[in-house]
């Protein structure tokens, strides 16, 4: 059998629709962020990014067109307002790039692990190595400009210890212990995705048409806000340094570069994909106060992507992926 001319399973074609869909959500994105730009430095690095994607999405037209699936949507030309104000500073654009660097390399990731076709292997290997080439362009740029947030430093300990208490995993009914440096990765890394969902929030609220969706993203504003609170105390008790935010980055324009629907449509990504980095934080901690904690942000950002839901579902801009046969309908049909 050609393991190139194989049929595409269901995962592989669920993973090629989620790459087109997001993909064009932040090449809408970073094509605004291009035109305001005037670092010619950080310039140089969304060039790359938005060359990248234009190869990345003639390929996944290519695999979707092939297998008869009709191409998604997605965001594109009408989803940006050309010759809109700047909204935000370079320093934003550079560190946006970054966050959005690390998803897509999550995202390439997880399709390549349900591939099996050799030839789709094969381009989430060079989505891959793209992803990997735009993340250290933009660490090495942010830290070239002092804008890069390293996460807390710990000292070497004498020799290796083991836990010799049932105390190790107390934090509500007793005095907890300071934070390992596995628990600090998933904290560190949920601290930043919050302040990068915050951020755009705020931004976003600032230039939406609809006042149902200002209202929701004002909501997002706050819920990011307590969730980095939450952190950022547990963070503080260890005299562990927070990363800053960065609300500063965003102007007081009022003129909206995108679409509600391009801007929903983000900050629900953003909550959706921030479950995931908060179950891997959950898996990580051996506190049972951070165990906690991450139980209740879950079942709140749960709350948050049922309202963006029903407001993407009511305004009719929410695509549906491709679905599952209904056996007993086509039975129906037949009778």
């Amino acid at each position: 059998m050609d393991k190139d001319r194989i049929q595409l399973t269901s995962s592989e074609i669920g993973s090629l629709w989620g790459e087109y869909v997001n993909g064009t959500m932040i090449d809408a994105v970073n094509r605004y962020m291009f035109t305001i730009i005037e670092d010619e430095s950080i310039r140089a690095v969304f060039a790359d990014a938005l060359s990248t994607f234009e190869k990345q999405k003639n390929q996944l037209v290519t695999f979707l067109g092939n297998e008869g699936f009709p191409v998604p949507v997605g965001f594109g030309e009408a989803d940006i307002n050309k010759g809109a104000k700047r909204l935000f500073s370079d320093t934003f654009c550079l560190n946006y790039l970054h966050i959005m660097t690390l998803h897509g390399l999550t995202g390439h990731t997880t399709a390549l692990g349900v591939s099996v076709r050799k030839d789709l292997r094969d381009f989430y290997d060079s989505c891959d190595n793209d992803g990997k080439r735009m993340y250290h362009q933009t660490i090495d740029l942010l830290l070239e400009k002092g804008s890069f947030q390293r996460d807390p430093l710990f000292y070497p300990a004498k020799h290796p210890e083991f836990i010799v208490s049932k105390d190790f995993t107390d934090g509500i009914f007793g005095k907890a212990r300071g934070l390992s440096a596995t628990e600090i990765i998933s904290i560190s890394f949920n601290v930043k995705k919050n302040i990068m969902a915050k951020t755009l929030s705020i931004a976003f609220s600032q230039v939406a048409h609809s006042k149902e969706v200002r209202k929701f993203l004002t909501e997002s504003e706050k819920t990011a806000d307590q969730q980095i609170q939450t952190f950022a105390k547990i963070m503080h008790e260890d005299n562990l340094p927070v990363p800053p935010s960065w609300e500063s980055e965003v102007t007081t324009s009022t003129d909206p570069p995108f679409s509600d629907k391009l801007m929903m449509y983000h900050t629900g990504f953003l909550f959706q994909a921030a479950q995931v980095y908060h179950g891997t934080g959950l898996a990580s901690a051996m506190r049972t106060d951070l165990i906690a904690t991450y139980e209740t942000i879950i079942l709140k950002n749960l709350m948050v992507t049922k309202k963006w839901f029903d407001i993407m579902e009511k305004n009719n801009w929410l695509e549906q992926p491709p679905l599952a046969p209904n056996r007993k309908e086509l039975a129906n049909d037949n009778q």
